[in-house]
């Protein structure tokens, strides 16, 4: 228990020694969250992104990290059936092609229509789970650092 105390005080610590507004260090973690969680990104993009929307960028990579590979495989169920409700089909029918592709694997299949059924749903639920999670951190960030600012004013 105290690894992930030590782990939450560390993280507390970084995000209130950073020297920007609440808002900017805020949602500059939540668009890491995002990025850390939507397959194929992380914190090269959350970098990307915090420099053209000039974001927090410490921010934007910690909450990039924090997410990145891990919670895209937590969230792999989640975002299944989320997509394939979004898209109309049974999510046990993508798992089982999504079954099928790795029992029977050629590169054929890999880009051809099976692939791309199996992906469209997954990637739409990753975007879904993605945007909630980054909106959960984006707001808990920055409750947690304007409450900070109000008790030193």
């Amino acid at each position: 228990m105290s690894i992930f105390k030590d782990f939450f005080i560390s993280l507390y610590t970084q995000l209130v020694k950073m020297n920007d507004s609440p808002q900017c260090i805020a949602l500059g973690f939540g668009v890491g969250v995002f990025l850390g969680i939507l397959p194929g990104t992380g914190p090269i993009a959350a970098l990307a992104l915090a420099f053209i929307f000039r974001l927090n960028k410490a921010a934007a990579l910690l909450g990039s990290v924090l997410t990145n590979t891990w919670l895209s495989i937590v969230t792999f169920v989640v975002a299944l059936k989320i997509g394939a409700a979004l898209t109309g089909v049974h999510w046990e029918d993508i798992e089982q092609q999504a079954h099928g592709l790795m029992d029977h694997f050629s590169w054929k299949d890999l880009w051809g229509a099976s692939f791309a059924s199996i992906l469209k749903p997954l990637l739409i639920g990753y975007a879904v789970v993605g945007v909630l999670c980054g909106t959960a951190a984006y707001l808990a960030v920055l409750l947690v650092l304007r409450k900070r600012g109000s008790r030193r004013g």
